[in-house]
């Protein structure tokens, strides 16, 4: 039932905008009680928040399967910087309209965007560690920190802001690969 309303809100917000989406609508249009929805969800901001956590999860989901694949470490994490460039690319030129609503979202809810990135800095980190295990990526000290670098290093390519104001889709992306050259040639020097 909770999925059920969750779709249903997230084609009303895509419809009405998030400023119009309400429990009593949702409970509307799925011929229920509000009081129904309720039992799913406690307030029309956890309604909110849901949807874009939800939203937001999609790109953890689409990383996760690179995240987990079995190709050496290196090219995993080329592979996966690629990838959550494009989808951020994608959500900024396709569905405006989420990221929008996402944006106020965050504001009022921070720990849906703290979720998100905690996610999708684990993922990293997981391949970071199998780079030290498999001997591609020797240098990793800490894989955590050195997720947590990369994703900072890497911003510019799949924070929705920078997307937007970053050029074409294929420069942004010539770029990242440079970008990603330079992190990789790095972490494939072991430590000293």
């Amino acid at each position: 039932m909770r999925a059920l309303i969750l779709d249903t809100a997230e084609i009303l917000l895509r419809r009405h905008g998030l400023e119009k989406l309400n429990v009593v609508d949702v409970a509307r249009v799925l011929n229920m009680s509000h009081g129904n929805v309720y039992r799913h969800v406690p307030s029309k901001a956890a309604l909110r928040a849901a949807v874009i956590h939800r939203w937001l999860g999609r790109v953890s989901q689409q990383t996760e399967a690179i995240a987990r694949s079995d190709a050496p470490a290196d090219l995993r994490l080329m592979q996966w910087l690629r990838e959550l460039a494009v989808i951020k690319q994608r959500k900024v030129t396709e569905d405006a309209e989420m990221l929008a609503a996402a944006a106020k979202v965050i504001r009022d809810a921070p720990q849906v965007q703290d979720e998100h990135a905690a996610l999708l800095t684990a993922q990293l980190a997981g391949i970071l560690e199998a780079g030290l295990a498999d001997g591609t990526l020797p240098g990793v000290k800490g894989p955590q920190s050195t997720a947590t670098a990369i994703l900072d290093a890497t911003i510019r390519y799949h924070h929705p802001h920078m997307v937007a104001s970053g050029g074409p889709p294929a420069a942004q992306l010539r770029g990242l690969d440079k970008v990603v050259s330079l992190i990789i040639g790095g972490l494939k020097v072991a430590a000293r």
